[in-house]
């Protein structure tokens, strides 16, 4: 059997023996609300236990509460690029953060997502793209070898962990 470490996203438990969890990922433009809460509302219904909302620009990050307050299930920001929506998507109320490691930014950047996410008490989820390694990796590397992932992944992890953080998930694609 596989060790993982168990970890809350909201009211579900993922990782370190616990049940499957069905997650999902809204796709309705982050800026149609009422859109994305009849998703969410129809997932729910449907038997998913987690939702993912992306969280394109700060304006989105409203997205999460509002989502909170129509839906029972935990919502997961989904974040690019900035780490300042991370942080605002903490303040509106999320309950887990995704980041992918290969455009969020540096060091500092993480450490920013890392702190807010501790102070609210909600684990972050690496999710490493092969269409968004770190150009270094791919150089390394030669491409998006598995390798190559995992690489980003474990790098990433390391850094949470440095700045103290250890709710974490990883997840890994290749698309």
């Amino acid at each position: 059997m596989r060790k993982s470490k168990k970890i809350s996203v909201g009211n579900i438990n993922v990782g370190g023996g616990a049940p499957v969890s069905v997650q999902s990922m809204l796709n309705v433009p982050s800026d149609d609300i009422s859109g994305n809460v009849a998703q969410a509302q129809r997932l729910e219904k449907a038997g998913c236990d987690i939702i993912r909302a992306a969280v394109p620009d700060i304006g989105a990050a409203s997205l999460i509460k509002t989502l909170k307050e129509n839906c029972g299930m935990p919502v997961v920001a989904d974040i690019h690029f900035d780490y300042r929506l991370a942080v605002a998507a903490v303040k509106a109320g999320a309950d887990a953060i995704r980041i992918n490691p290969g455009n969020i930014g540096s060091e500092e950047r993480v450490k920013a997502v890392a702190d807010a996410c501790g102070s609210a008490g909600i684990p972050i989820r690496v999710g490493v793209n092969s269409g968004s390694l770190e150009k270094s990796i791919l150089e390394k590397y030669k491409g998006p070898t598995p390798a190559a992932l995992v690489e980003s992944a474990v790098y990433h992890a390391s850094l949470l962990e440095k700045n103290g953080f250890y709710d974490i998930a990883v997840s890994i694609k290749s698309s």
